[in-house]
């Protein structure tokens, strides 16, 4: 993201708009591709093109947000570190999560956007070549260090594996389960809670319009 940052000051790029101002000239953004094979990023480069050359998969179809970080705005709320989320929830996001600060919900941490590669299909190299919803700024995590990602988890127990992010463990503070404030205040919002997807994953840090 550094090398995108320095990139779009060189290029004069206006990267954040509070409301949408026209279509952007650019899309540009810094991708990368998850190995399953060597479990790390490979392949980090920086993408430039024409906006109106956009490809199909590089536009979510349920939102209409894009990879682009021109079509990404930064959010800042409380003393949490700011975060780019897509411009078109953005509104919706930061509303949301100031209420749920103002009545005490603890809310510690905070990703959106990251415009990698991290779902299948995967190529002959073990590498993912699919973008999730995170990579349109489309979804957002909150407390990553005490709601994990697991897999194998039909119904959450022993058998699920951990695969990113924290422990889960119901009933500490900044856990999420399905009637904390946190989890009601965003579904409230128009997102769903990956932890209640269905599936052999629950990903109890996430939320998006389609829980994924």
């Amino acid at each position: 993201m550094r090398i995108l940052l320095a990139l779009i000051l060189v290029l004069g790029t206006t990267m954040v708009h509070a409301e949408p101002l026209g279509v952007p000239q650019t899309c540009t953004y810094e991708s990368y591709n998850w190995n399953t094979r060597l479990k790390r990023v490979v392949n980090i480069h920086v993408v430039s093109h024409p906006y109106a050359e956009l490809t199909p998969e590089e536009v979510d179809p349920q939102t209409g947000c894009t990879v682009c970080m021109e079509d990404q705005k930064l959010v800042q709320v409380g003393n949490l570190k700011p975060f780019f989320v897509c411009n078109r929830i953005a509104d919706a996001v930061q509303s949301m999560l100031k209420r749920l600060l103002r009545t005490g919900a603890p809310i510690f941490e905070i990703t959106a956007y990251r415009p990698g590669r991290t779902r299948n299909p995967l190529d002959a190299g073990g590498n993912r070549t699919g973008f999730s919803n995170h990579a349109y700024g489309a979804a957002i995590d909150i407390n990553r260090s005490k709601n994990g990602l697991y897999d194998d988890c039909v119904q959450f127990g022993p058998a699920c594996r951990l695969i990113q992010g924290g422990t889960w463990e119901p009933g500490r503070p900044g856990v999420l389960e399905s009637d904390s404030p946190i989890v009601r205040g965003m579904i409230q919002a128009g997102f769903k809670w990956g932890g209640e997807i269905a599936g052999k994953q629950k990903d109890f840090m996430h939320f998006s319009v389609s829980g994924y």
